[in-house]
């Protein structure tokens, strides 16, 4: 009989397994904090409405999030809407991420050194470490791109449907996750044309018509969200400016939260490109990551933009696979170089640590940018203290109150839901100027009323919330709104700035 311990021997041994651990703990450390901002908002409010509610707000706006709301409204069933529960499913993606980060570095580099290495790298960028604890789609994407980048390696070493197929499944929910993502086809046609020449003398023919049929396989499931997306992109992206050159040559270190960890990564990168041995794969793996930005750079000269780092976070995998793949090679060459000056003792500590000291440059100039891009301003209560002006109305709240926050063209800032979701179970104020609620109007947000005076509700006292810190809350909300306001309560009795918002109560008995 097999000892008992040895399949977790084997388990322990896996490259996957250490960079996905390592992933889970910084993903997973004070995933309660920050609070929620503006966008989790947005995936609050959609994924716990009911299905159908859901399925009709997708036609008006956020269609290309779509396929992660349908998965988030499946979790938040199960599992609840908690800070800690809605932010989960990254963590967990980004984890799985990292795994398929080490096995694409294997199967590439044929180095276990690459793999751990690439995996644990993967760990280290700023924007990683975010993105994990954030409750949208882009660590589920990212996850999709790594694992399809691992099949399309399988497929091309074995062009059969069995392996094609996970490919096909990997693109799809990348792109219907978030059809920026599928950009990602221009540096994978990139790999695979230099797969063809690498293996030109004994080349799988199936190649040649196999991939593009699995690109247009996967691409079917994603043609709805494409329609249906293309007449929402005027609202949701237009406040996204056109890149410059500028832009693009920088891109990196916005992409990487950190311009010291991008060229930490760039360096690390260089041993894989220049030293013998794999450089078509370091070059393939370059070209997986530069591709895609060049790609979208150049479409977003066009009408509409769709250049923000955030957006193509997804090419994150094959920057860490290009620098594990560098690790791993200066490691070779370094016990190469060992072994041909016949310094056998201690050769293997000393390309070890060599190793190790690589990984750690680029873990060590991204702890101190760490706290800063985790906690963004409007992470921080310093934009966007949902909890804090929720504190405020829960604390003074009496049955029958009524709130009014920004709509209409401040319906970005998300404040009602953002204050709802923080309000206690037991404090229900009435909306006030709202002609439609969020879940009527198939928005994310309620609808404004059009006869303010007509919306104030019955109410003795109304909460008014209003953007920026001020004095003079009434200011701040639309003329016809503070008439209204001004006419039946007067000033307001109480003005509490909270650090980006003001919640002001106003009492008509006062």
């Amino acid at each position: 009989m097999r000892p008992a311990g040895r399949p977790v021997v084997r388990l322990l041994g896996q490259v996957w397994l250490w960079p996905a651990v390592v992933m889970l703990a910084v993903g997973g450390y004070r995933l309660g904090t920050p609070d929620l901002w503006r966008d989790e908002m947005a995936t609050w409010t959609v994924a716990t409405r009911s299905l159908g509610d859901l399925l009709r707000l997708l036609q008006h706006i956020d269609a290309s999030n779509g396929a992660y709301y349908l998965v988030m409204h499946v979790w938040t069933a199960v599992f609840g809407d908690s800070t800690v529960a809605l932010r989960m499913p990254s963590v967990l993606a980004m984890a799985g991420a990292a795994a398929f980060v080490a096995l694409t570095a294997e199967r590439m580099f044929g180095n276990r050194v690459a793999a751990v290495g690439a995996g644990l790298l993967f760990t280290v960028p700023p924007e990683v470490s975010r993105y994990a604890q954030e409750a949208r789609a882009y660590a589920l994407v990212t996850c999709a791109i790594a694992a399809a980048t691992w099949f399309l390696l399988r497929a091309l070493e074995q062009p059969t449907w069995r392996r094609w197929a996970p490919y096909c499944v990997a693109m799809a929910l990348a792109g219907a996750g978030h059809l920026i993502s599928f950009s990602t086809v221009a540096g994978q046609a990139a790999l695979v044309l230099l797969h063809l020449w690498r293996t030109r003398g004994s080349v799988d023919r199936r190649l040649l018509w196999r991939y593009p049929l699995a690109v247009l396989v996967a691409a079917l499931p994603v043609l709805p969200v494409v329609l249906l997306g293309s007449r929402q992109s005027d609202r949701q992206l237009g406040w996204i400016e056109k890149p410059s050159a500028g832009g693009l040559l920088h891109f990196g270190e916005h992409l990487f939260g950190s311009h010291l960890v991008f060229y930490a990564f760039a360096v690390l990168a260089l041993p894989a490109l220049l030293l013998p041995g794999r450089r078509v794969q370091a070059w393939q793996a370059l070209l997986l990551a530069e591709l895609p930005v060049v790609g979208v750079w150049v479409v977003s000269q066009g009408d509409t933009s769709y250049f923000i780092e955030r957006y193509l976070l997804f090419t994150m995998p094959a920057w860490a696979v290009l620098a594990g793949g560098g690790v791993g090679a200066a490691y070779g060459f370094a016990t190469g170089l060992a072994g041909r000056l016949r310094l056998r003792s201690g050769a293997r500590v000393a390309a070890g640590a060599l190793a190790v000291g690589m990984l750690a440059v680029p873990a060590a100039a991204a702890l101190p940018k760490q706290p800063a891009v985790r906690y963004v301003g409007s992470h921080n209560g310093s934009e966007e203290p949902f909890r804090a002006a929720a504190a405020v109305i829960a604390a003074g709240y009496r049955a029958g109150d009524g709130m009014a926050a920004p709509l209409g063209d401040q319906s970005w800032a998300m404040v009602w839901p953002g204050v709802s979701y923080y309000l206690p179970s037991d404090v229900h104020p009435y909306p006030v100027f709202v002609a439609q609620s969020a879940d009527d109007a198939e928005d994310l947000s309620p609808a404004v009323c059009d006869l303010p005076a007509s919306c104030l509700g019955q109410g003795a006292r109304i909460w008014l919330l209003v953007l920026g810190d001020t004095r003079d809350p009434l200011t701040a909300v639309p003329d016809d709104e503070a008439q209204a306001l001004r006419a039946r309560y007067g000033t307001p009795d109480q003005v509490t700035p909270v650090g980006g918002f003001t919640v002001a109560l106003l009492d008509r008995d006062s």
